[in-house]
């Protein structure tokens, strides 16, 4: 089997208004790294929403009616509640502390919106135009470098009846998000009918090893050596509420505060 490395890029604290390839650039440097071809360039969302400026004060945030009464049946704190409400597609439910949100086909706890490693009384919310921003990157590190990369922009996840987070891209440029293996045989000869495997999601959970949660500062990372097809794809592959296993039992069970 063909081995792959994963780099940690230390960067700078990331601002409002900052551009990230000069981070990344940075970084690089001073960790005697060069961007090759066929690099896989993996961001964390909240890098990538600050140095958008995608940032709430909570202060400022008048709750309506309804986020009144999601913060009264979950326990939050009002102000959250209103911005996890603007954030969402759809609210499907939640626990204490956290609704279930849909986002441009994505389910996540509360909108994406997070107060970990962003200003006391503050959140970041996900990145706007997360597909847009990881074309555009890599198209910049083409111009630049004359490589053809990847660029991922990945986010933190629990799963459901399990501990702890893993991560799940956002974005994908540059690599398949997903690769499908119906019609390969298995050990036994038997088709697979099923099966396709979440590249995306997979390196990211991998980058998140390397990334941690919390004062680590390595909002990036350099995958380097992964064998797996370059080439000009985009996008997330979802799929429909109703085709997904848990969404779609929960929707069964659950009437929805909209």
């Amino acid at each position: 089997m063909k081995e792959f490395h994963i780099y940690g890029l230390c960067t700078d604290l990331i601002k409002p208004g900052d551009l990230l390839l000069n981070h990344l650039k940075a970084a690089m440097n001073r960790q005697g790294l060069e961007i090759q071809e066929h690099d896989i360039i993996v961001l964390a969302e909240s890098a990538v929403a600050t140095a958008q400026g995608r940032i709430a004060s909570l202060k400022t945030i008048k709750p309506s009616g309804r986020a009144l009464q999601l913060s009264r049946q979950y326990e939050m704190d009002p102000a959250l509640a209103e911005v996890v409400i603007q954030e969402s597609d759809e609210i499907i439910g939640g626990i204490n502390g956290f609704l279930l949100s849909v986002k441009s086909g994505h389910l996540l706890p509360n909108a994406g919106v997070d107060g970990s490693n962003a200003p006391d009384g503050y959140v970041t919310l996900l990145p706007e135009e997360p597909g847009a921003l990881a074309h555009a990157l890599r198209k910049k590190i083409f111009e630049e470098a004359g490589c053809f990369v990847g660029v991922l922009i990945i986010d933190s996840r629990t799963h459901p009846m399990r501990y702890g987070c893993g991560g799940v891209a956002i974005a994908c440029s540059g690599i398949p998000s997903v690769i499908d293996e119906r019609g390969r045989k298995d050990l036994y000869g038997r088709e697979l009918m099923v099966t396709r495997r979440a590249v995306a999601d997979n390196i990211a959970s991998a980058a998140e090893l390397v990334m941690g949660e919390s004062d680590e500062r390595i909002p990036a990372v350099l995958v380097r050596g992964l064998d797996i097809e370059f080439g000009e794809f985009e996008g997330i592959e979802l799929i429909r509420p109703d085709e997904c296993l848990f969404i779609g039992s929960l929707k069964r069970a659950y009437v929805s505060p909209y």
